[in-house]
């Protein structure tokens, strides 16, 4: 397997779940059908938060040289991303923690947490952060919408990073399975919380065909 091959195969083996992570229902589950312009920011911001102290952690704490300068280099962007929310907001409350960044920051092969932490979770994210640029184009607020552009090319090109990197890491077949299995355990985990969130409100997390 190759890094296409790679970021190929979690994209089909969670096609459904992608696909549903990027629906027009994304940001009801994650600003609790909050649709304000300040709520979205924050949620954007909480989940910047998140990944910083995951990237935080990894930093301090991963062995594999190649793997601690590409979470390190992940961490200055997620920082920049949160600073340039938050200037757009007089406070950002603390982020809940959640089950995706505990499941993270539980892993310390470098394997697993490239594909996990820095493939998928980029996987979803960007399917996160399109619907917060929908969000803005739709309220006409395009210099906000181009911020979240930005951010989302920064995290799209992370995913690509990060798959490069798994072909440097993997030498055996074995080794991109145990990949695979993470970034697809990721995925599930943020789809299963995605779910859960609409479910609580009384949302079908399933498209309307």
């Amino acid at each position: 397997m190759n890094e296409e091959e790679f970021t190929a195969t979690v994209r089909e083996e969670c096609a459904q779940e992608l696909d549903r992570l990027g629906s027009e229902k994304a940001l009801v589950a994650t600003t609790a059908a909050q649709l304000e312009d300040d709520r979205v920011l924050e949620s954007a911001a909480q989940a910047e938060q998140r990944a910083i102290e995951t990237f935080e952690q990894w930093s301090t704490t991963e062995a594999n040289t190649e793997a601690q300068t590409t979470f390190e280099r992940i961490l200055g962007q997620e920082q920049d991303h949160y600073d340039r929310i938050a200037e757009h907001l007089e406070t950002v409350s603390e982020a809940d923690e959640d089950e995706l960044h505990e499941y993270l920051r539980g892993l310390d092969d470098a394997i697993e947490r490239v594909a996990a932490g820095v493939v998928a979770r980029g996987m979803v994210s960007s399917r996160s952060l399109l619907q917060t640029i929908n969000y803005f184009v739709n309220e006409s607020d395009e210099a906000t919408a181009d911020l979240f552009r930005d951010i989302r090319a920064e995290t799209d090109e992370q995913v690509e990073s990060g798959a490069r990197l798994l072909a440097d890491l993997c030498a055996e077949d074995a080794q991109w399975e145990r990949a695979q299995t993470a970034a697809v355990q990721t995925i599930q985990l943020a789809y299963e919380e995605y779910a859960e969130s609409l479910e609580g409100m009384g949302i079908d997390p399933k498209p309307v065909c």
